[in-house]
């Protein structure tokens, strides 16, 4: 009861600045983790406005919610100091941590800061920024357990692929080119596919975009429990709009997907990259 109260009290005080903007997490000394890294934690159900409410009293800047259809609500959010770290060329994906509200399952999952931090910052890896982030969630949220099958080898994860021939972290996707490429987004279908827009600095900006209805369905046929993957991420940088490789993407957000499972949704990568090109021509 106790925490409950404190909690609440912190979220009152957090109101008045808004979801805008984030308290600071304070980064600290912490081991580099060893061994094999859980892709997610995951924990009792709650609903969306109680997820989002405990995440801005942790400190966490809520982006948007995004509705996974017959699944769950995926949650994105960030903090000051993932935004700051992930501020760098071809780092700004790492910006983004996302919670499943998984109505299906009855549980939420939240994607590892660790994790997703080693892969997608690669060998510029911040285990204090990471690390913190991952306190953070912990503290607003008791009986996180890691997920048992979905982890991988922290070394491993700036080197990852699925296998031979398959493209790794930077085989970007390039979605167009020119100067105008965040208004082109914004504008396109009247903006109706721009889940949030998240700015880090004056070159570089991170957007959560829909995918068409049918390419999204891959969700449903290789795991609903790892729905948090949508909306697809676009980082437009220097002139250039990317997007992860699907191929690459889905495989490191399904790390026990087998190659049968794969073979499944083989259109998809290239419905993806399809789908994501149409705001930029």
């Amino acid at each position: 009861m106790k925490k409950l109260i404190t909690l609440a009290i912190i979220t009152f005080i957090i109101s008045f600045s808004g979801c805008s903007s984030s308290a600071p997490i304070e980064a600290v000394a912490s081991p580099m983790p060893t061994g094999s890294v859980p892709t997610y934690y995951v924990g009792a159900y709650q609903d969306v406005d109680s997820v989002k409410s405990a995440l801005v009293g942790a400190g966490f800047e809520v982006l948007a919610e995004y509705k996974v259809k017959k699944i769950g609500t995926t949650i994105v959010f960030t903090n000051n100091s993932l935004k700051a770290m992930a501020d760098n060329p071809k780092r700004g994906f790492a910006a983004i941590l996302r919670v499943l509200v998984d109505d299906a399952n009855k549980q939420i999952s939240f994607t590892n800061p660790i994790y997703y931090g080693k892969a997608f910052m690669q060998d510029e890896y911040n285990n204090e920024v990471s690390s913190a982030a991952l306190t953070a969630i912990q503290g607003a949220f008791d009986g996180l357990k890691a997920s048992e099958n979905d982890k991988w080898e922290f070394a491993e994860l700036s080197g990852y692929h699925f296998m031979v021939s398959m493209p790794y972290y930077e085989d970007f996707v390039e979605l167009g080119e020119g100067t105008d490429l965040v208004s082109k987004a914004d504008s396109y279908k009247k903006g109706k596919l721009e889940v949030f827009k998240l700015e880090l600095s004056k070159n570089r900006t991170i957007l959560g975009y829909k995918l068409g209805k049918r390419t999204a369905k891959f969700v449903k046929k290789i795991g609903t429990k790892n729905a948090s993957i949508l909306p697809w991420l676009v980082l437009i940088e220097d002139g250039k709009a990317y997007a992860l490789n699907a191929k690459y993407y889905i495989a490191i957000s399904y790390p026990k997907l087998s190659m049968g499972e794969f073979m499944t949704i083989a259109t998809v990568p290239g419905a993806v990259a399809k789908d994501l090109s149409k705001p930029f021509k």
